[in-house]
């Protein structure tokens, strides 16, 4: 996801076209021109660096500078997980990055939208700011609230939980050494009830939950994707920003892995101490 695999002439030789093209991949090591052939119309890029990238040259010139910011960075991309449905694709990576000498992981995931033949026809970005800039930006919404979506099975029961501030049902919803992955990842990441606890309990400091708007689903019965806007925190209503969950289901049914990517920063009475408590 989401580059065509025929665009091996447009490749370095060293890359093999055996299947879709992982979006760095592509990014790294296929001609920006040639890469104009995956999209269906025109390009259609949302980025948090960049912003709102639309048309065959902003796109070009957007391909050669995030290349070159991956390659001053040293970048080493890990896969972290993948979601193919018939009109979307949702890939996870990890970003290992060198900024002012430190070396530092951004998460990132992508959501790349397809017509039936498999071209794209948009391309959204999802990561947060803060392992780059050590601060956090307002991303406004990038869709609309969708209200026909219905949260399936543990993953609808976690999202009730999370709009009530219900702990004990946040809790009931994750097996036992589930891991939680805030969008600043590299420490900020937790595992096991007892760890889920106590950060769930700070994001619910005021009693009141976290309800989100629900703009796409995409679920493979592995784990489910869900973007979102984000428009209150507890009893504080914030800028509408957008982001996106993906919740990894383990063999119990219940949730193994949440990842959480978006910029959202809580409002500063419910956390003095550290730059984030917990993510949707």
């Amino acid at each position: 996801m989401p580059w065509s695999p025929e665009l091996a002439d447009g490749r370095q030789p060293s890359r093999n076209a055996t299947g879709p093209i992982p979006f760095y991949d592509g990014i790294l090591g296929v001609n920006p021109d040639a890469l104009l052939g995956s999209w269906a119309g025109e390009p259609d890029v949302d980025d948090p660096r960049s912003g709102h990238v639309v048309g065959v040259a902003a796109c070009t010139t957007w391909v050669k500078h995030t290349r070159e910011w991956l390659i001053g960075a040293g970048a080493v991309v890990r896969p972290v997980h993948l979601i193919v449905t018939a009109s979307r694709t949702v890939e996870e990576v990890a970003l290992d990055l060198t900024l002012d000498g430190v070396r530092r992981e951004l998460p990132v995931a992508l959501v790349g939208e397809r017509r039936g033949d498999g071209r794209l026809t948009a391309v959204r970005v999802y990561h947060s700011l803060w392992p780059l800039t050590g601060g956090h930006e307002v991303r406004h919404p990038l869709l609309a609230r969708d209200p026909t979506l219905t949260m399936p099975d543990v993953v609808g029961d976690y999202q009730r939980a999370l709009a009530a501030g219900n702990l004990d049902g946040i809790l009931a919803s994750y097996e036992d050494g589930a891991v939680v992955r805030e969008p600043a990842g590299g420490e900020y990441a937790y595992t096991g009830k007892d760890a889920l606890r106590r950060i769930y309990t700070l994001q619910f400091a005021d009693g009141l939950g976290i309800p989100l708007e629900h703009c796409t689903l995409t679920d493979d019965g592995r784990a489910c994707a869900v973007e979102y806007n984000a428009v209150r925190w507890g009893a504080v209503t914030i800028p509408a920003q957008a982001g996106i969950a993906v919740y990894q289901r383990g063999d119990s049914g219940k949730l193994a892995f949440a990842r959480i990517y978006d910029d959202v920063a809580p409002p500063p009475a419910s956390d003095s101490s550290t730059q984030r408590a917990v993510a949707p």
